[in-house]
C-alpha cells in the first residue's frame, strides 16, 4: 500500500510553485490586487501539490482549472507548463499517467486556442515557447513515471530477496529437522537393540549363576560386552560426524554386519535364520544401512515382546527392487513389532519413505508378526 502523505520533494516543489508566481508579480510589476490574487493562486497550488498524494485526479483537474482561472483574470503570466508540471508529476508517478497526459496535452490546446481568439498570429504562438512548454510537460511524466517503474522495481527486489531469505531460512529448519528425526532414529535403533540384548543376556547369566552354570553365565556376559561395544562404536561414530571430528569412521551398517548382527541375536537365545536371495552386497550403501535398521529393529520388537521361539529375516534383491520380511511365530498382534508402534514401526516407516519404498506390519498368516517392506532400486545412487 502506497504512503498518501506529502514527500520532502513534494514539499519543495510546492515552495517551487510559490517562487514562480512570486517571481512573475514581480518582474511585472503587478498591482496590490493582482499580486493578492496571484498569491492565492500559488498557495492554492502548493495546497492541491501537498494533498495530490490522496486526492490525484481531483488534485489535477482543480490545478488546471486554477490555471485556466488565473489567465482568466489577466494575471501576471507564468506560462501554463511550468506551474501544472509539479502536479504533472506527482499524478505520473502514482501511476496517473493518463489522466497526467490529458490535462497536460489540454492546457496546451486552451493555450493556444486562447492566443490565436485573441488575434495573435499562428506562427507567433507556435514559435513563442509552444514547444519547450509541450517538452517539460513530457519530460515530468516521463520522469514521475519512471520514478514510479524504479520504486515498484526496488519493492519487488525487496519482496523477492525477503521470500528467499525465508524460504532459506525454512529449508534451514527442515534441515535440521530432518537431521535431528535422522540422529533420533539411528540412537534408538541402535540403544533399543543393545538394550533389549542386554536385558536378555543379563537375565540369561542371572539365571545361569543361580544354576551354577558359570559356562552358560559367561556366554551370556561375552554377548552383553560384544553388543555394548558395538553400539559404544556406533554412538562414537554418530557423535564424530555431528561434532566434525577429523579421522576414520566407522562404516555405516549394511549387508557385511547384518550377519553380525543376527548372529548376536541367536546368541541371545532367539533362533534367526537368515535367507538371501540376489546380490545383495552389490547394492548401495544407502540400502544397505536402511535394511539393516529395519532388520535390527524388528528383531528387536521381537526379544522385547513377541515371547517367539524362532524368526525369520528374508531379503530377495531384483533388478526392479529389494523385499525385506522378517517374520517370527511370536504372540501376534499382540507383541511383536506392534508393541513399538510408538517408535519402532515410525522409525521403520520414515526410514523406507526415505527411499520411496513401502512398509506393511501386522499379524502373519499362521500367527505370529511380520514385517514386510519393498524398496525401489531405481533411482538409488550407489
Amino acid at each position: 500500500m502506497q504512503a498518501t502523505s506529502p514527500t520532502r520533494t513534494e514539499a519543495l516543489l510546492a515552495v517551487a510553485i510559490l517562487g514562480l508566481v512570486t517571481a512573475a508579480v514581480v518582474t511585472e510589476g503587478a498591482s496590490t490586487s493582482q499580486a493578492a490574487l496571484a498569491g492565492g493562486f500559488g498557495i492554492g497550488l502548493a495546497v492541491l501539490l501537498l494533498v495530490a498524494r490522496r486526492w490525484t485526479v481531483p488534485a489535477l483537474l482543480a490545478t488546471a482549472a486554477g490555471i485556466l482561472g488565473y489567465y482568466a483574470l489577466e494575471l501576471p503570466p507564468v506560462g501554463v507548463a511550468a506551474p501544472a508540471a509539479p502536479i504533472l508529476y506527482v499524478a505520473a508517478q502514482r501511476g496517473r499517467v493518463v489522466p497526467a497526459a490529458a490535462v497536460g496535452g489540454s492546457l496546451l490546446i486552451v493555450s493556444v486556442a486562447a492566443r490565436l481568439v485573441e488575434g495573435d498570429d499562428i506562427s507567433v504562438v507556435i514559435g513563442a515557447g509552444l514547444g519547450s512548454e509541450a517538452a517539460l510537460i513530457l519530460a515530468v511524466i516521463a520522469l514521475g513515471d519512471a520514478v514510479r517503474n524504479r520504486r515498484s522495481l526496488r519493492a519487488a527486489l525487496a519482496r523477492q530477496a525477503a521470500f528467499a531469505a525465508e524460504e532459506r531460512r525454512r529449508e534451514a529448519a527442515r534441515q535440521v529437522e530432518a537431521e535431528r528425526l535422522r540422529i533420533a532414529r539411528e540412537v534408538h535403533d541402535t540403544l533399543g537393540h543393545t538394550i533389549s540384548v542386554i536385558t536378555l543376556q543379563s537375565a540369561v547369566a542371572r539365571e545361569a549363576l543361580a544354576d551354577a552354570e558359570p559356562g552358560q553365565a559367561e556366554a551370556a556376559l561375552a554377548a552383553i560386552h560384544s553388543v555394548s561395544g558395538s553400539a559404544m562404536a556406533e554412538l562414537r561414530a554418530t557423535l564424530g560426524t555431528l561434532r566434525r571430528e577429523p579421522g576414520p569412521r566407522e562404516p555405516a551398517p549394511g549387508f557385511t554386519q547384518l550377519r553380525t548382527l543376527v548372529e548376536g541375536v541367536r546368541r541371545g537365545g532367539l533362533p534367526v535364520e537368515l535367507r538371501l536371495d540376489g546380490p545383495v552386497d552389490a547394492l548401495p550403501t544407502v540400502v544397505g544401512s536402511t535394511v539393516y535398521r529395519i532388520v535390527q529393529e524388528a528383531l528387536t520388537n521381537v526379544l522385547r515382546h513377541a515371547h517367539a521361539t524362532r524368526a525369520t529375516v528374508t531379503i530377495r534383491a531384483t533388478p526392479s527392487g529389494l523385499s525385506v520380511e522378517v517374520v517370527d511365530d511370536g504372540r501376534g498382534s499382540a507383541g511383536g513389532a506392534a508393541g513399538e508402534t510408538g517408535q519402532g514401526l515410525r522409525g521403520m516407516s520414515e526410514r523406507v519413505a526415505l527411499l520411496g519404498g513401502t512398509l506393511d506390519a501386522g499379524e502373519a498368516s499362521d500367527g505370529g508378526f511380520r514385517v514386510s517392506v519393498h524398496l525401489p532400486l531405481a533411482g538409488i545412487a550407489a
